[in-house]
């Protein structure tokens, strides 16, 4: 059975990327026998932020720089689609303080649990290539993730009722009356005796030891391991690890070229990848791995990495706005998902049940995606009118998650006063 997935996903992998690179790269025409194809041209390297310094915008960008500097943010990027085309994309403020770096729409964060939105479209990507099903189990004999060593750590049999569902809809049954498992990885060395953090396959053997904090698809609650899962199922079922599967099926065919999934400390940082900072008053904390050092929570207080399909992706404003733009069901970019696809993503039950990698769909067609992280809030929101407006900064504040309601305040009220200013252009360059 997986020889034959992986064959099958292969095939289909191979096609998919062949056709992305050959829509998405320029071709230059010189004079000889042989054309000469260069690699795909990546939104990052063409945005600047004169391109989006507009005389009609200014007070909007004295709005915004005020609402960055009363939270005492350093940076932030900001990019505006309106129906499928990027007509604004800024940096505020500085990427880099110390390096003497600003902010520019070109740089990349990190985006927290707007990684969800990525990871349950691979899933969906997945479910498409009839290579699973939302009703698949998860665990146990005929599970996906039937290895013997997690069958061998299950003690309560209610484990084996999980499904994919359940877990894109956070109804898996895990709870974090133990602390978050993908947040408390010093108590999990302990408590297990660990030599030293665990990788994901014994992370999650360490879990489902653990008792589930309700039966599985009568509740609700927030896991990020539930999404660490999902990414462990995509790894499974495709052959691939999740971070090259997710580039080459799902971001490179939706023209994302500089998203990667984030690594702890600041030395290890992508070549245009931002700074992070903590809020005023925030003191160091314990490094993640015992080693006893005092560390910036930001830098080394948590796993970042091994978040994985859970909240280690970064990237642009501008690329995520191509991302939503591919799995929105509009027309003017090609979607990666067919539209029942998107239509069960987005599909509203009532305010109590999570949507599939969104936060929130409601029947008027505003959907939500939040995410946090000491150094950063996300806020992606989707308009009924069709504008999206994305959000990224390199601060935390002390509000934590709480702060993204802030942003929403501010870019309702900018839409208010400035969408009828927004230029009528498309830097998408499509």
């Amino acid at each position: 059975m997986n020889k034959k997935i992986i064959t099958g996903i292969s095939v289909f992998a191979a096609v998919i990327v062949f056709a992305a690179v050959s829509t998405a790269t320029r071709h230059i025409h010189r004079p000889g026998p042989e054309t000469v194809e260069e690699k795909p041209v990546c939104l990052n390297d063409t945005l600047t932020n004169g391109m989006s310094d507009i005389d009609t915008l200014k007070a909007m960008d004295a709005y915004i720089e005020k609402f960055l500097k009363q939270w005492e943010i350093k940076g932030a990027s900001l990019s505006v689609m309106r129906n499928d085309s990027l007509v604004y994309s800024k940096g505020y403020g500085w990427a880099d303080q110390e390096a003497g770096e600003p902010m520019t729409p070109g740089k990349i964060l990190r985006m927290a649990s707007v990684s969800k939105l990525i990871t349950a479209t691979g899933i969906m990507m997945l479910k498409e290539r009839d290579l699973l099903t939302l009703q698949d189990k998860v665990f146990g004999p005929d599970g996906i993730l039937n290895d013997s060593l997690f069958t061998a750590s299950i003690r309560y049999k209610t484990m084996y009722s999980i499904t994919v569902e359940q877990l894109l809809r956070h109804q898996g049954g895990f709870t974090n009356s133990r602390g978050d498992p993908m947040f408390s990885t010093r108590d999990i060395i302990r408590q297990f005796r660990l030599d030293g953090p665990p990788d994901h396959n014994t992370l999650v053997s360490c879990v489902l030891k653990r008792p589930l904090g309700y039966r599985p698809g009568s509740w609700q609650r927030y896991s990020n391991f539930g999404y660490l899962l999902l990414s462990m199922i995509i790894e499974k079922i495709s052959g691939q690890d999740y971070e090259t599967f997710i580039q080459e099926n799902v971001l490179h065919p939706a023209g994302c070229y500089d998203m990667h999934l984030a690594n702890n400390y600041y030395e290890q940082k992508y070549p245009n990848e931002v700074r992070y900072y903590m809020h005023a008053g925030s003191e160091k904390v314990q490094e993640y791995n015992m080693s006893g050092r005092l560390v910036e929570r930001c830098y080394g207080g948590n796993d970042i990495h091994a978040l994985s399909g859970a909240g280690a992706w970064c990237g642009s404003t501008a690329e995520l706005c191509r991302f939503v733009a591919s799995i929105d069901g509009r027309p003017e970019v090609p979607d990666i998902l067919s539209y029942p696809s998107i239509s069960e993503m987005t599909e509203y039950f009532d305010p109590q049940t999570y949507s599939l990698g969104w936060n929130d769909t409601r029947p008027d067609k505003e959907w939500t995606r939040t995410g946090t992280l000491t150094g950063t809030s996300a806020l992606v929101k989707y308009f009924p009118d069709g504008e999206c407006w994305i959000m990224i900064t390199n601060t935390s504040t002390w509000r934590g998650p709480g702060f993204t309601k802030y942003t929403e305040r501010l870019f309702k009220k900018c839409r208010e006063l400035y969408s009828p200013l927004l230029p009528h252009r498309d830097m998408f360059g499509s």
